[in-house]
């Protein structure tokens, strides 16, 4: 029996991250903030507003933002950085690189507006490689949570986490149907309902995608393991072979690029320890366009029904 997920409101997950951040200040001053002219879209400004001696803003110049950072973690700071997904990442690759991973600081870069849900700002701004980009760096943590209680959970589970990290959210209302009394543990898979006839692993947004997925497949007759892979590395290897032993084929869900994404590191894992049918549900080497968030996902592929027709395909694979 598919397991019920209510929810009682719909909540964008930068919120969520800014609440999180709010709640560490309170606790903690040595967190501190940057921004790079954001403030406002990454839900930085409560945080500006209670602890200005605390809160940087950096302007339009990423680079610097991760420079500083960088420089705050000797002595003793924990800096959490705010901008746009693309700017997070891709323009300021460099500095992360030799600044913060290299360096292994403890910097915790935290992106909004990541991915098609963006929408109208268009294809300059969908970044859809970012999460590739952090995973391969050594030192490097990256997790992406699925609604706004998880961002907050995962946002203050950082302040103990030791070490170079990428938050990964967005700008767009989803459904917040996790329990914000569950604790979050950085690399344990959240495991959200039990199945046997397929594994379907999937992150962020994608994961009410997938519930509802999962819903439409019981009527029928198909049973769905569905886990929420938050933390895409460290990945929780025990926690996916042990479901993928039970169902033997596997689907994931990300928004993200097929290439770099969850999908490609849970293949790697099953090719070296189990090799299994796969199917990913993600975009296929393409840069995004300006649009609604929802017409997006169903043009690029990354909606319910294209979860639905994935596991469908790989079922027919295991026979």
């Amino acid at each position: 029996m598919m397991k019920k997920f209510p929810y009682t409101e719909k909540k964008d997950t930068r919120s969520g991250f800014g609440a999180g951040l709010l709640e560490l200040g309170r606790k903690n001053p040595n967190v501190v903030g940057l921004c790079a002219d954001l403030t406002g879209s990454l839900k930085m400004d409560a945080f500006e507003k209670e602890f200005p001696d605390r809160f940087f803003q950096c302007g339009v110049a990423e680079a610097n933002m991760i420079s500083a950072a960088a420089g705050l973690t000797v002595g003793g700071k924990i800096p959490f950085t705010g901008t746009f997904a693309n700017f997070s990442t891709g323009r300021v690759y460099d500095q992360i690189r030799q600044s913060v991973a290299y360096s292994d600081k403890n910097v915790k870069i935290c992106a909004s507006h990541a991915g098609l849900t963006l929408g109208e700002d268009g294809a300059t701004h969908q970044i859809l490689e970012d999460i590739g980009l952090m995973k391969m760096l050594p030192n490097m943590t990256v997790i992406v949570p699925c609604d706004y209680n998880q961002t907050k959970a995962a946002t203050i589970a950082l302040e103990k986490h030791h070490g170079p990290a990428y938050l990964r959210f967005g700008r767009p209302a989803v459904p917040n149907f996790t329990d914000s009394s569950t604790p979050f543990e950085i690399g344990k898979a959240q495991l959200l309902n039990e199945g046997k006839d397929v594994s379907i692993f999937a992150c962020g947004h994608l994961v009410w995608k997938a519930i509802e997925a999962c819903e439409i497949l019981e009527a029928k007759g198909i049973s769905c393991e569905l886990i929420n892979i938050h933390t895409i590395k460290p990945l929780d290897k025990k926690a996916i072979l042990e479901s993928v032993r039970k169902t033997k084929c596997v689907v994931t869900a990300e928004e993200h690029q097929r290439n770099g994404g969850l999908g490609d590191s849970i293949a790697q894992l099953l090719a070296n320890e189990l090799p299994t049918p796969i199917e990913m549900v993600a975009v296929n080497d393409s840069f995004g366009e300006s649009g609604k968030p929802d017409e997006l996902m169903k043009k690029y592929g990354i909606d319910t029904p294209n979860v639905v027709a994935a596991v469908e395909k790989v079922l027919q694979r295991k026979k």
